[in-house]
């Protein structure tokens, strides 16, 4: 290859000993940066060693020198310095072969985290890896930017690993379909994939219908971006599905508007937001509607939103008829909303879910005024308090609560609930079987068992009753039973039946006994009596828990 002579610079004394302080000076936790005057003779003897001494092309040594800053400043910590920055380096590479592959990346635009997972494992020159110079020369040649092809690497290495002469015939391809080269250069930096594989069919289909609606290829390459990943099949699918909806006559115009419907994730957002709405029952020309209607904010910021609000719904126990009412006539207020959490609504509106699920499908617009950033106010009283607390009242005088003062006070602290809903739990209690006055008397012991909705109380007792096999007056001497968890009980009952079996428990011990001790006194009292009976508990608790 020859030698060349690259001019070498008077160099400024640096350092007045002679080890180095370079790593002091340039990467303390000051963050001060390397000097103009080191930095440009660390690139000299970079290229130098690159070009010379491993006979990479002039061009491409250049440019991994004066491209890779990350590199050189990790470099530059590992030499000692003696009088120049220069001869130091070039005697430090003499002995101290790098990866070529970490400047090489850089230099194409890559970041050091993104090329790290990259590098080969096995290699460090550049020479040992033909196909990858062959190909990136390719690409260099054809007009792509040198700082772009690392993003093409990255999303799709296989453009790197064709046979010689392949990668230009796949390139020369769509230059003969019409397509310009620097149109076919900027491409494949947003869309490599479109090099990997035969001609891509649903790209030039997606080109096609853009151009006959008016779009030219200028546009195009001003709506991508490299930080997508563009899946040309399944925007493809969206032209289709939008011509299908009744869209055809309006296309132009929407994608003109909404270029991010097509180029913001591939579409999937659209297909994703499009499925949503089908699954609620929204017809297929409300659907085409509301995509003419549709707001200047991000697909996916819209699709999130409605999530949002789908949720907030599951979380304010709305039922699913009327949270598909909703969606299907509200889709664009739903998504053009940003919803503060639940908590925070139930807490600034001063209401509760019940309440709240009747205000919103009575006053849906509502909606829009409790998105992040606003100050949400307290609904007006609906005189629904009023009527609960007498309700209320009613209810702990018939449970013999008294007409003390005292005795009522405590009472409105203890149960949770509106007054019509405590007295639903407690009929429900008494429809199961019991007598009313037991069931007076498990509330009087036990009040907590009212704080928790009908379905809950109903559960429970039907797994006492018909899973577990113990009678439904278990219930009169242990009320607390029903405010334990269903988890609770059957892992506890699922340990004891497993040691009653091995004869290492007594085998009528009270229900009361199993289900209340703490875990650590059943560890100790039950558990315990049997060699394997802590990890026969760990496994069942795996079991009924899902705890790994």
């Amino acid at each position: 290859m020859g030698s060349f002579h690259i001019p070498q610079s008077q160099n400024p004394r640096l350092y007045t000993t002679e080890r180095s302080v370079l790593s002091q000076r340039c990467y303390g936790e000051d963050g001060v940066r390397i000097p103009r005057a080191t930095l440009k003779e660390a690139q000299t003897a970079l290229l130098e060693y690159l070009h010379s001494t491993r006979s990479i092309q002039f061009v491409d040594a250049e440019n991994m020198s004066k491209n890779s800053p990350h590199f050189l400043r990790k470099l530059l910590k590992k030499v000692e310095i003696v009088k120049d920055v220069r001869r130091s380096m070039s005697r430090f590479l003499r002995y101290h072969p790098i990866n070529e592959f970490e400047p090489f990346f850089e230099s194409l635009g890559l970041k050091p985290c993104e090329y790290t997972p990259l590098l080969p494992r096995d290699l460090m020159f550049l020479s040992d890896d033909c196909l990858l110079l062959e190909n990136y020369r390719v690409l260099c040649e054809f007009g792509v930017e040198r700082n772009k092809i690392g993003q093409i690497y990255k999303k799709a290495v296989q453009v790197f690993q064709h046979d010689f002469g392949v990668l230009l015939l796949k390139l020369q391809a769509y230059q003969k379909l019409g397509l310009s080269q620097s149109f076919i250069a900027k491409i494949i930096v947003y869309s490599p994939h479109v090099l990997t594989g035969g001609i891509d069919i649903k790209f030039i289909k997606v080109l096609e219908i853009l151009n006959g609606l008016g779009f030219d290829y200028a546009w195009i390459k001003e709506h991508l971006s490299e930080k997508e990943f563009y899946n040309w099949s399944m925007i493809f699918r969206v032209l289709k599905f939008f011509r299908e909806m009744g869209c055809s006559g309006e296309l132009g115009g929407l994608i003109s508007q909404h270029p991010r419907l097509l180029f913001e994730g591939s579409s999937g957002r659209v297909l994703s937001l499009i499925a949503f709405l089908l699954k609620f029952g929204l017809q297929m020309d409300r659907i085409s509607s509301m995509f003419l209607q549709f707001p200047q904010i991000q697909v996916s910021h819209f699709v999130s939103n409605i999530i949002r609000f789908f949720l907030f719904f599951q979380e304010i126990e709305m039922e699913v008829d009327e949270i598909g009412k909703i969606v299907c006539s509200y889709p664009i207020l739903l998504g053009s909303c940003t919803l503060k959490k639940t908590s925070s609504l139930l807490h600034d509106l001063n209401v509760g879910k019940k309440r709240l699920c009747k205000y919103i499908q009575e006053n849906p617009q509502e909606l829009s005024k409790w998105g992040m950033g606003t100050r949400v106010r307290p609904l007006p009283d609906s005189g629904e308090g009023v009527e609960s607390q007498k309700l209320k009242t009613k209810f702990f005088l018939d449970l013999g609560y008294g007409e003390n003062p005292n005795m009522l006070k405590k009472a409105f602290k203890v149960f949770r609930g509106r007054g019509g809903e405590l007295q639903e739990r407690f009929d429900t209690i008494v429809n199961a079987g019991l007598d009313q006055e037991d069931v007076s008397k498990m509330v009087r012991v036990s009040p907590q068992i009212l704080n928790q909705s009908k379905a809950l109380i109903q559960s429970k007792i039907d797994i006492l009753v018909n899973e577990l096999g113990f009678p439904l007056s278990s219930l009169i001497l242990f009320p607390s039973y029903l405010s334990y968890t269903t988890q609770r009980v059957r892992l506890r009952l699922a340990m004891y039946n497993w040691l009653k079996d091995q004869g290492k428990a007594e085998p009528d011990l009270a229900l009361s006994t199993i289900i209340s001790w703490s875990d650590k006194i059943f560890l100790s009292q039950c558990v315990n009596n049997h060699p394997s009976g802590p990890q026969v508990w760990e496994d069942l608790k795996a079991e009924f828990t899902g705890d790994k």
